[in-house]
């Protein structure tokens, strides 16, 4: 089983591209970043996790999703031509979610 060693927040202009069916793609922005190391320390592997919590080789993302590479977009290019904002339905229902604090 891998571990998480470390997670940081992704740059804004990275993105997570997911074949989704014969002749199309979808990319979502990458919240974060996620350092995993093999159970016995023998290797590690950086993954990003997009807006709507997939990423490669998790048992739970998009049925027929497919990953295909992450991207790097400059924010002042825009957003790939594929990208897309997920609404709060295609949000995970489980898992963890984080919340911004409310200020003090």
């Amino acid at each position: 089983m891998k571990r998480i060693v470390e997670i940081v927040p992704a740059r804004p202009g990275w993105y997570a591209r997911w074949q989704v069916d014969p002749e199309g793609t979808r990319c979502y922005p990458v919240t974060l970043w996620a350092l995993l190391e093999e159970g016995d320390g023998s290797g590690r592997e950086v993954v990003g996790v997009d807006c709507v919590g997939q990423w490669p080789g998790a048992d739970d993302n998009e049925a027929g999703g497919e990953f295909v590479r992450y991207l790097f977009q400059t924010p002042d290019s825009g957003a790939p031509e594929d990208a897309a904002s997920p609404t709060v339905g295609e949000l995970r229902e489980s898992g963890p979610r984080l919340q911004a604090a409310p200020a003090a």
